[in-house]
């Protein structure tokens, strides 16, 4: 099942498994933005990761003495959300924490997605709400994918990305799936990245971020780009497989990230791990514009 929503210039789509974006077309030129979920090379589209963001090592945490499992990029991704409110240009999907949920993640939440529509691009918003009197850990993060070439006469090749504000931001190398800290190093986001399938053969590109951070897709050959934008989001991930070539790039705003290599395994010590009292509400967003 699915929703759609409109305004005079866009169209967008979302499922229900998983509060997932799966498509948001421009009217005017009838141009797709958001990658098909082809699996053979990857079969989603823009999922929702939470309560972690990346992998744990060994897809194992430890909390309070007792340790649990998480695949990489937690369970939101894979569970049907509730549609609890819609209009033409919004939609609001909302998942609580369950039996099931607590078996790998011992916390009890609501947690809220919604989407807007507005001009030439979307609003994506999150909010977790613990629902106990006890402290929550939790991490959260958009994974959009992007159709590049966006347009079909175009090459991979042809597009490239552009950071604002353009300055240096310090890059996390991953070594398999986690992260190296002792390799941390400036990344010359100061200048634009041409795109290659060969930027991507250590996987994503994991960068920190401070403040107002945009992030675009872009082309000299052509008028059409996507561009993500947030404000206060800690990281962002860059991706797209490799060696496999895929025809779509992933720009990731997280507020979290994969364990460090050294990571001790207790939830409380991970790197960029949230803590929210009981009963209070975390709120984050991130918008896709296209042209």
């Amino acid at each position: 099942m699915s929703v759609t929503i409109e305004n005079n210039q866009l169209i967008a789509v979302i499922a229900e498994h998983g509060a997932e974006l799966q498509s948001l077309k421009s009217k005017a030129h009838d141009l797709e933005y958001i990658w098909k979920g082809d699996p053979e090379y990857w079969g989603k589209h823009a999922p929702l990761l939470f309560p972690i963001v990346g992998a744990l090592k060994n897809d194992q945490y430890t909390y309070q003495g007792k340790t649990y499992t998480l695949p990489r990029h937690g369970f939101a991704r894979n569970m049907d959300f509730e549609v609890i409110d819609q209009t033409t240009d919004t939609a609001s999907f909302r998942l609580t924490s369950s039996e099931a949920t607590r078996e790998n993640y011992p916390f009890d939440f609501e947690l809220y997605v919604h989407y807007e529509l507005g001009g030439e691009g979307i609003q994506i918003r999150y909010e977790v709400l613990n629902t106990s009197e006890e402290e929550m850990l939790f991490s959260i993060g958009g994974h959009p994918a992007f159709n590049v070439p966006l347009d079909p006469k175009l090459n991979f090749e042809d597009y490239y990305l552009a950071f604002s504000p353009r300055k240096s931001r310090l890059i996390l190398p991953l070594e398999g799936n986690y992260i190296n800290m002792d390799q941390r190093t400036l990344g010359q986001t100061n200048t634009n990245i041409g795109l290659s399938h060969e930027l991507f053969k250590n996987d994503a590109l994991i960068y920190e971020t401070k403040g107002l951070n945009s992030i675009s897709i872009c082309s000299d050959y052509s008028p059409h780009s996507v561009t993500v934008t947030y404000n206060d989001m800690p990281y962002v991930g860059i991706w797209s497989p490799s060696p496999k070539e895929a025809p779509f790039v992933c720009i990731e705003p997280w507020v979290g990230v994969a364990d460090t290599l050294t990571a001790s395994g207790e939830l409380v010590e991970k790197l960029g791990i949230q803590q929210l009292a009981g009963r209070e509400k975390f709120q984050t967003k991130y918008a896709i514009t296209v042209k």
